[in-house]
């Protein structure tokens, strides 16, 4: 897999790894990463979910009164 440098700020580095519990910046970054891209997927399957079911659901013609 190809690898990527990037320069980041130390004190958001620091903060993230503490907050990962993990003692190295590589590995906190990536963890951030990686469960950014997991959320995205999730979210994208609640959404077509909601979609598939608000599809699914007929809407019924309300009684014409007068």
């Amino acid at each position: 897999m190809a690898e990527v440098t990037v320069s980041l700020d130390a004190e958001l580095v620091v903060e993230v790894m503490v907050m990962a519990g993990v003692g190295s910046p590589q590995d906190a970054v990536e963890l951030v990463v990686r469960d950014y891209i997991a959320r995205g997927h999730r979210t994208e399957a609640l959404v077509a979910e909601h979609e598939a079911t608000a599809r699914d659901v007929e809407v019924k013609p309300e009684a014409q009164q007068g």
